[in-house]
């Protein structure tokens, strides 16, 4: 199932902040990590997104070293009152130290960061400017001050956190409003469903899940064979040959479901997400990444699916037989 005509529902941002589309895009496979890139077909898939009315598009610092955010730029610069522009600080890695793993989240290094950020991505502010990971040597206090000062100062308009428990959440919120959480949500990892989501709701913070489709995993048993030599989820548990199988299995599951509605495992992966975030009354805009139109057109008609009780029912046990989940 593919639609040309989807109309995006909206979500807000926060308690206080703009409307946005209830997908959003993530953009690190266009410089990174996930095999070769494709710069043609990017662009084209950034501007078909605009199209369906996603407009919350996902970067950091270290996606490519920097490449990712100078790569959006001028997508950026032409569409600017219609992005609403993420990216991510406290990573070391630079493009001198490209294996430096780091976290950083001192506010002099925030301060640098951010307008590293803006330069790169040629914009005046930053529209949602997330700690992309946490690290308990600094202050979550000294570093959400050093963020809150960038708000003051027009370099951001609005705060999130990236992977963190609700009680971090809860600290930060108290500090300065957080208006987004991003972690990994998706049917194969649901341990934010405890503590993090119910907080999330409490506050107002909108989450946005990361690797909704597992990485790709749950994209269907095709997948499992088209890891290329460059593609570094090769080193992730859950893609090494042992675990893969018995995820196969697993997603071979959600396949007999996706055929029995004429869709796909993708789309069945979305759906679920959007019905398990209004039965926890959350706000939620998952951020699929892709490079490919044929694939933004497919997750952007997931949002209007509507799986049933017992659809429901048989997704809900998945999780817990997950293999090599950590990463």
């Amino acid at each position: 199932m593919t639609s040309e005509n989807t109309t995006m529902p909206q979500v807000q941002l926060g308690r206080d902040g703009p409307m946005i589309g209830a997908q959003g895009l993530g953009c690190m496979g266009m410089s990174e990590f996930y095999g070769e890139t494709d710069t043609a077909e990017s662009l084209l898939t950034l501007d078909r997104a605009i199209d369906l009315g996603i407009n919350m598009f996902d970067t950091a610092d270290m996606y490519g070293v920097g490449a990712n955010e100078a790569f959006l730029a001028p997508f950026v610069a032409a569409n600017r009152e219609r992005v609403t522009i993420a990216t991510k600080f406290g990573y070391s890695r630079t493009p001198d130290s490209p294996d430096d793993w780091n976290i950083d989240n001192r506010p002099d290094f925030i301060r640098a960061a951010v307008d590293r950020s803006l330069q790169r991505l040629g914009v005046d502010a930053i529209d949602l400017y997330y700690m992309h990971r946490r690290t308990d040597s600094v202050a979550l206090e000294d570093s959400i001050g050093a963020m809150a000062e960038l708000v003051a100062a027009g370099k951001v308009k609005w705060l999130g956190l990236s992977a963190v428990g609700a009680a971090e959440l809860r600290a930060a919120h108290a500090v300065h409003p957080i208006a987004a959480l991003q972690s990994e949500w998706s049917i194969f990892t649901r341990d934010i469903e405890q503590d993090v989501v119910p907080a999330a709701a409490e506050l107002g913070v909108t989450v946005l899940p990361y690797s909704p489709l597992g990485r790709g995993m749950l994209t269907g048993r095709a997948f499992a064979t088209s890891l290329g030599d460059t593609d570094a989820r090769q080193h992730f548990p859950r893609f090494s040959a042992e675990n893969r199988a018995a995820n196969m299995l697993l997603v071979a599951k959600i396949e007999d479901i996706a055929e029995a509605r004429g869709v796909s495992v993708a789309q069945i992966a979305l759906a679920w997400l959007y019905a398990q975030s209004r039965k926890l009354k959350v706000k939620t805009v998952p951020i699929p990444g892709t490079r490919k139109r044929s694939r933004l057109l497919e997750n952007v008609a997931a949002a209007s699916i509507t799986l049933t009780v017992p659809e429901m029912e048989a997704l809900a046990p998945l999780a817990s037989a997950v293999q090599g989940i950590a990463v």
